[in-house]
């Protein structure tokens, strides 16, 4: 192993283990679980004030009575008494051949005959803004320097026939205003970089 690569690597070492101690690193790369959030997904009942002070104190582990539980919700969704409401949507999904009366029935009843079209499309906008949110990120994290801009351009028409004029009088190519090539020194870890 050469000399001067053993520095580098205890360097990226030491950076690789002091980065991964970091929490936001880890979430950037996606090595930490993101689970739903239980308080937006289960549905609970505002608090109130309760209009006397007197009442008894809850028993613990029994059921709050203002909560609905899942089971109820759902039977108040495909049983409640709106009987014509979306009635005309039900019997056009009838009338088209894709569902029998009592599909349309119970699906215009959980409301999935009135879906947006459109919903895929508001998905991946939402979606991309929050991954591009994520690259910008991360592009911050690892690329941290500007890029490099390119050389100076050079003019092909312009270069073959300054080339064409100075051989012509025997002169060195390397005469007149001749492009070059400046490389700047390299640090010790651009190399592993």
């Amino acid at each position: 192993m050469k000399k001067s690569a053993f520095p580098a690597i205890i360097g990226l070492a030491v950076s690789v283990i002091a980065l991964g101690g970091c929490e936001k690193t880890k979430e950037v790369i996606g090595l930490t679980k993101q689970g739903p959030d239980e308080f937006a997904i289960v549905t609970r009942a505002p608090l109130s004030i309760p209009p006397q002070f007197g009442l008894r104190p809850p028993k613990p582990g029994s059921v709050r009575p203002q909560e609905v539980t899942p089971t109820k919700r759902a039977r108040s969704i495909l049983l409640g008494n709106s009987r014509t409401k979306g009635k005309a949507t039900a019997d056009a999904a009838v009338a088209s051949g894709r569902f029998t009366s009592g599909e349309a029935a119970l699906l215009q009843r959980a409301g999935a005959l009135n879906v947006d079209p459109s919903i895929r499309r508001v998905v991946d906008v939402e979606s991309s803004a929050l991954a591009e949110a994520d690259k910008s990120l991360l592009r911050k994290v690892i690329f941290w320097q500007d890029p490099e801009q390119p050389g100076k351009l050079v003019d092909a028409t312009k270069e073959a026939r300054r080339l064409r004029q100075v051989t012509a009088k025997g002169e060195s190519v390397t005469k007149g205003e001749t492009p070059v090539i400046t490389r700047k020194k390299k640090g010790w870890l651009e190399g592993i970089f």
